[in-house]
């Protein structure tokens, strides 16, 4: 028990649950199985990519271009499955692809040039989505094919009265939970996993002890890149339609939840249900802040300060760790 107390994530819990008991009781609207839903499919998106980003945080970098990515991901899979039709499943391959190649630019840049990842994907954060907008003009795209369009649930559930009928587990959402099921597996049980984090943990050691450092910078930008792509489709999923100028600037988020779950700037550090905690405290913070009609100015405000609470907590338990008490 004394081990589950002293766990950054128990905290992040406890916090959660306090969250949810505080707009439960100051909102009728938010402790129902259809609220539930809505913030899992709302949340699935910046989940995917926080799943991706807590990797390369992990191996001492980062990547702000995600959303840049997921943009040039999902003009290109919607332009191909509108000229050439297809199905579901090339939607995610063309994806999931176009994302891989575009983090695989990242690494090479980033391992070659030698430059602080923070400044490269910087830099081809504007260059993808720049270009992306210089190319489509901004265009919207609406008119994806009847099957892309249908509903992708699981299962559908019905309310109490017998009369209103809701939407079950959303494709995105599956994707989410597999997407947090592959990355731990990766991280917790592969050799590539523990050169994960020794890379992290410490760059020169892991150079010294013989790591493939290119081969491990790929595989992270790559990862990242490739669950961009993959989480743009969900996105599309649920939108119906393609926005050139939605997604890009939502990177924060994606950093912030996963800095929520406690993986460290720094590297060496993190864990997927920590970042799943993240990821639900800011979709919890967001939708009770909707429903209970909080000014939208103020959400971007109270995430901040939990952000900086949660982040003060995890500082001082690892300097407690590192006293020894």
């Amino acid at each position: 028990m004394k081990n589950i107390v002293r766990k950054y994530e128990f905290y992040l819990f406890i916090i959660i649950v306090t969250l949810v008991v505080f707009f439960a009781v100051f909102s009728d609207n938010f402790l129902n199985l259809e609220n539930f839903m809505d913030i899992l499919i709302s949340s699935s998106f910046i989940g995917i990519m926080a799943a991706g980003m807590l990797v390369v945080l992990i191996s001492g970098g980062i990547d702000l271009s995600v959303t840049a990515i997921a943009t040039v991901s999902q003009y290109i899979m919607a332009i191909t499955i509108i000229d050439y039709n297809g199905n579901l499943f090339s939607a995610f391959i063309v994806a999931g692809i176009i994302g891989i190649l575009l983090g695989t630019f990242n690494a090479f840049l980033i391992y070659y040039l030698k430059a602080p990842a923070l400044i490269i994907t910087i830099a081809t954060l504007n260059l993808f989505y720049g270009a992306t907008i210089f190319i489509t003009k901004g265009k919207w795209i609406y008119n994806f094919p009847e099957w892309f369009n249908q509903s992708h649930n699981l299962f559908s559930f019905t309310s109490a009265d017998g009369i209103h009928r809701y939407s079950g587990i959303s494709l995105p959402v599956v994707i989410l939970i597999l997407v947090f099921i592959l990355t731990y597996i990766i991280l917790k049980y592969t050799v590539l996993g523990r050169k994960i984090f020794a890379m992290g943990g410490n760059a020169e050691a892991a150079r010294r002890a013989g790591f493939n450092m290119l081969g491990l910078t790929i595989f992270v930008y790559c990862y990242i890149g490739f669950l961009s792509g993959i989480g743009s489709v969900g996105q599309v999923l649920i939108l119906h339609s393609v926005q050139p100028n939605a997604i890009v600037g939502r990177e924060l988020e994606v950093i912030a939840a996963t800095v929520l779950g406690g993986a460290s700037l720094a590297g060496g550090a993190g864990s997927v249900f920590g970042t799943a905690l993240g990821v639900a405290l800011l979709a919890i913070v967001w939708n009770g802040l909707v429903i209970m009609g909080v000014s939208s100015y103020w959400h971007n405000v109270i995430i901040g300060l939990i952000i900086i609470f949660s982040v003060s907590i995890n500082a001082y338990k690892r300097k407690k760790t590192l006293r020894g008490y």
